[in-house]
């Protein structure tokens, strides 16, 4: 039986064990999408989960969704991410960057250019966004011509190109939680009637446009595709056609041989066991609230590859060393979730840490 401990080859890499960093926003980059100094220092201390994928990043302006989330589009950009990658490498992990595009989950205040969101269709998600001037409404999107659905596929086939050369073990393409993939396969989202919407193929040609033109610009083997079938974030409804939509979106992602496809999964496990049987390469399920006590369920059942941690990895640094040893977890600070500098970002404790801090108290006691 395989467990969570055994080796794995993903790609061009191959991981000591099962265990991923699932990709987590920290708004802690500054306004012009470079990642901060302390982003080095928190990717880095999560080494241990060998597979590290990042937070969601802007492959463009347009594709800001949230204040002072990363960017990968311009030359320094790359060179605030080449920072992380050299201190992940140096700890023998392996970092994929997230290509994010917001589309309609986004604001004006959020973004450097301070433009109308763009969308698929121009449709609102009826949700409120957070901003520096708290909870607004999300607006309206702008519809996107064809040229500038071309054009946003060429911002992720770059995007691709400057992570892989600041160093990126590869990409994440984020086709998932409400974000502009998603909202090109929501029929509630996207209400276009030309050649990337209306049918179920037509819907899903903009994800697999992006996943082949990443693909083809780095490789297969260093690409893989975050998605969340059923997901109602950001206003997402896929209706009663979802179950189908996913099964002809895996098979015809398969073609593509990407190195990895990352599910979000929200208990559908009929639709996991089809995707498990189209999908020839490495499934990442990261189950929704899933307790760690079954942390490896999936694996052992042969219905995943990999586990990604969310917010186990963000408050356990040593997360690895932990679960081996059964030791308690330090608990997940909500309130700093986003923003708020070293304080719930890099000053987590280790148990090495925790277990000095206790015999120095019972030394000087």
């Amino acid at each position: 039986m395989t467990t969570i401990w055994d080796s794995i080859k993903l790609g061009r890499i191959t991981l000591n064990h099962r265990l991923a960093l699932s990709p987590l926003t920290r708004s802690r980059a500054g306004a012009d999408g470079v990642p901060s100094e302390l982003a080095a220092e928190y990717y880095s201390q999560r080494a241990s989960l060998g597979l590290l994928i990042s937070e969601g990043t802007q492959p463009s302006e347009d594709g800001q969704g949230f204040p002072n989330t990363p960017g990968i589009y311009t030359e320094d950009h790359a060179a605030g991410w080449r920072k992380i990658t050299d201190a992940v490498h140096a700890k023998g992990a392996h970092l994929f960057i997230q290509l994010m595009h917001a589309g309609r989950m986004s604001h004006p205040v959020n973004t450097p250019h301070g433009r109308t969101p763009v969308a698929p269709s121009a449709i609102a998600p009826g949700e409120k966004m957070y901003t520096h001037q708290g909870l607004l409404d999300t607006p309206t999107p702008r519809s996107l011509s064809l040229a500038e659905v071309q054009s946003t596929i060429d911002d992720f086939r770059n995007a691709a190109a400057k992570a892989i050369a600041a160093g990126a073990a590869g990409v994440e393409i984020h086709g998932a939680n409400g974000y502009l993939v998603q909202q090109f396969l929501s029929p509630n989202a996207n209400v276009r009637t030309d050649a990337y919407g209306g049918e179920i193929a037509h819907r899903i040609r903009f994800a697999l446009e992006v996943a082949e033109a990443v693909s083809g610009e780095i490789g297969a083997d260093r690409t893989g595709i975050r998605l969340s079938p059923g997901s109602r974030l950001g206003g997402i409804d896929e209706g009663a056609e979802s179950d189908e939509l996913y099964r002809l979106l895996m098979a015809e992602l398969a073609r593509f041989d990407l190195a990895y496809v990352h599910l979000a999964h929200n208990g559908n496990d009929n639709l996991l066991k089809d995707i498990r049987r189209v999908w020839p390469n490495a499934l990442l399920v990261n189950r929704v609230n899933r307790p760690l006590d079954t942390l490896g369920s999936d694996v052992a059942a042969g219905l995943a590859d990999i586990v990604p941690v969310g917010r186990w990895g963000l408050a356990n640094p040593d997360f690895v060393e932990r679960l081996k040893l059964g030791a308690p977890f330090n608990e997940p600070d909500r309130e700093t979730f986003y923003g708020s500098g070293a304080k719930g970002y890099t000053d987590y404790p280790t148990l090495k840490k925790l277990n000095a801090e206790n015999a120095m108290e019972a030394t000087c006691a």
